[in-house]
């Protein structure tokens, strides 16, 4: 892969298609003197199963990033694709069946249902897929299963987190999208939290996207991508990913 836009369809490694790939994306939010380019014409990459880690500073263009490529926004130029679909070019109805069948989301502030318990919360995900994992052996693989009956309320923040990934993870998404998923955790859990990821993206064969303001955290990706006022500074694979729990910050 190479910086400066260039898009890379194919894995230098396997030679298969790039299970993600994003060319010439841009997108802007207002009008007029209010207008903000938030992403100038991103082109890049990512491997079938790969962890991709994207760094910026707060307003970089991360979070619309992943949101265009989770189908939660449309970028006014550019395509993307996903598993060979044109995601860019999706009705409403397909952009809704795509987040269905592709699409896990984990985001900073977990988004639980207050009112349903730890297996109710994942529970509401499965059923939106005919296929679903296994909710109890995820719960344990996770080490929530002794917390399923538990509401958000009754879990630290670490707890939550878990639950938001299993949510994520048991329509069998094939793509989990984290949005600073430890920003809200302290250094200890946000390790943990790192940790979890990282086996359950490799056992689950999902390819993870993960963006953050922490440079720490990319030393653990297989591909880091950096954005600065909405372009691309910085695109390079790691031959050797550390540890989650070898980071340090």
């Amino acid at each position: 892969m190479e910086t400066g836009g260039r898009l890379v369809t194919m894995s230098e490694k396997t030679a298969e298609p790039a299970h993600v790939s994003v060319e010439g994306v841009s997108r802007h939010f207002g009008a007029g003197e209010s207008r903000v380019e938030v992403l100038h014409d991103v082109s890049f990459a990512v491997d079938r199963g790969a962890c991709c880690v994207i760094v910026g500073a707060s307003g970089s263009g991360k979070s619309t990033l992943l949101n265009a490529i989770g189908g939660l926004d449309s970028p006014d130029a550019g395509t993307i694709h996903v598993a060979g679909q044109e995601v860019t070019s999706l009705s409403p109805r397909g952009l809704t069946r795509y987040r269905r069948q592709h699409v896990g989301f984990v985001f900073q502030f977990y988004n639980l249902v207050p009112d349903l318990t730890v297996r109710e919360n994942i529970q509401v995900t499965a059923q939106l897929v005919r296929r679903p994992l296994d909710i109890d052996d995820l719960l344990r693989h996770l080490g929530m299963y002794e917390h399923r009956l538990k509401f958000p309320a009754q879990l630290s923040g670490g707890q939550q987190q878990r639950c938001a990934i299993a949510r994520a993870l048991v329509k069998g998404s094939d793509v989990l999208l984290c949005d600073e998923p430890t920003g809200a955790l302290d250094r200890h859990t946000s390790q943990q939290m790192l940790e979890l990821l990282d086996d359950v993206h490799r056992r689950y064969r999902a390819t993870l996207v993960l963006v953050t303001h922490n440079e720490a955290i990319t030393a653990m990706a297989d591909q880091v991508i950096e954005l600065r006022d909405g372009l691309i500074v910085r695109n390079e694979t790691n031959p050797h990913p550390r540890a989650a729990g070898d980071l340090d910050w």
